[in-house]
């Protein structure tokens, strides 16, 4: 069987309990990497209930105002919605590399004729 189960056994709410960990790591790792330039915090904000997890940037680079979602990742319908990498990371190769099947993995950022010729999910 996948990698999913043999750690967590073939339970939905394990499954997305487990999603929700390997989701807040990953970010959680991102957003402890100091920015070089300008005064910009780059946190975390994690919705535990509806399942919306994303990494915010926020300062000032000199006199440019920065301000954003960097990486935004959402669990819906038992699988994890990429919706947002404005980052070097290949973050849904990075969920594969820890578990998750790619079957589990929605590029929600690209258009939804066009995630067939993805190696992820379509939906």
């Amino acid at each position: 069987m996948d990698k999913i189960v043999d750690k967590i056994g073939d339970k939905i709410g394990d499954k997305i309990e487990y999603y929700r960990q390997i989701i807040q790591s990953v970010l959680a790792d991102y957003a402890s990497i100091p920015i070089a330039n300008g005064s910009i915090d780059c946190y975390t904000v994690f919705d535990t209930k509806q399942d919306h997890y994303q990494v915010m940037n926020v300062g000032w680079d000199g006199y440019r105002r920065v301000y954003g979602c960097v990486l935004h990742l959402d669990i819906q319908g038992g699988k994890i919605w990429v919706q947002q990498n404005m980052t070097e990371m290949r973050i849904a190769q990075k969920l594969v590399d820890l578990g998750v099947p790619k079957q589990d993995i929605v590029l929600g950022f690209q258009p939804p004729e066009i995630r067939q010729y993805t190696e992820y999910s379509v939906v």
